[in-house]
């Protein structure tokens, strides 16, 4: 089948492992939006950070962030907006962390930190995109876009995911994703990146069985369900293979197993 739209993932899915778009993959890519076929980014990054990689692509099309949260058409216009309400921002903000836990905001255009992390630097070389570094009591009486908590104690951050989903207000109005085994992500319910595709392919007239998509953390999952084939990476979480079991899975991002895959199918 002849897809008329391409979803992507970035990190672990498009980007390699330097957090780039390897030459090979950007001629594959703009070969398939010189067919017309439309190429989407879906992301947890945020907008102004994952626009770098849109430019590089040149795609004529929108771009989902903040794990749907956010969606920007081709003109960089903010089109779909989901934000945490302040009541649930400030009971998110009482939670206590561990200390070795670092809590991160999106915020308007803002990304703010608790303190610096020299790892996060390697992720966001291509974009110049960097977290301010605030005191989150700042945050208060504020809506915000996601928060996210990264940890390479990987017990002590289940734990956290245990204590969010106890509280039924929580269960009931946020949803609460792992994108990495590192990195536990909250945004709204309505803050999905199946959601945010559904839209969108609807904007253009394109059903979703004429969609394919391509992920590998559990923020990808409905997106993977929503679409017409959901292609799973190599390097994909374990819980995301145990999550969609029947489905397809490719190479690694090093490797450029996507870009491989949609020449095949893009001949």
């Amino acid at each position: 089948m002849k897809y008329k739209a391409v979803i992507s993932d970035l990190d672990g899915t498009l980007l390699n492992g330097e957090h780039k778009i390897s030459e090979y993959t950007k001629n594959v890519i703009k070969n398939i939006i010189g067919q017309g076929v439309k190429f989407i980014i879906a992301t947890g990054r945020h907008h102004i950070d994952a626009l770098c990689f849109k430019n590089q692509l040149g795609a004529d099309s929108y771009l989902v962030s903040a794990n749907g949260s956010k969606v920007h058409d081709n003109d960089n216009k903010e089109i779909i907006s989901h934000n945490i309400s302040k009541e649930l921002t400030e009971r998110l903000l009482d939670i206590k962390v561990p200390s070795d836990t670092v809590r991160g905001v999106y915020l308007g255009n803002n990304w703010f930190t608790e303190k610096y992390i020299s790892e996060f630097e390697e992720y966001h070389v291509e974009s110049g995109f960097r977290a301010e570094v605030i005191d989150f009591e700042e945050l208060r009486g504020k809506e915000i876009s996601k928060i996210f908590y990264i940890s390479n104690n990987i017990k002590e951050l289940e734990e956290l995911e245990k204590i969010i989903k106890s509280d039924k207000e929580f269960c009931e109005k946020l949803d609460i994703t792992a994108s990495l085994d590192n990195c536990l992500e909250v945004m709204v319910k309505e803050a999905t990146k199946g959601n945010a595709v559904l839209e969108i392919l609807e904007k253009e007239g394109i059903l979703p069985e004429e969609a394919i998509a391509f992920g590998d953390g559990l923020n990808d999952k409905e997106m993977l369900q929503v679409v017409g084939k959901g292609i799973i990476m190599g390097n994909a979480s374990d819980k995301l293979k145990a999550f969609l079991p029947d489905y397809e899975v490719i190479g690694t991002s090093s490797e450029d197993a996507e870009a491989h895959y949609l020449e095949k199918i893009f001949k």
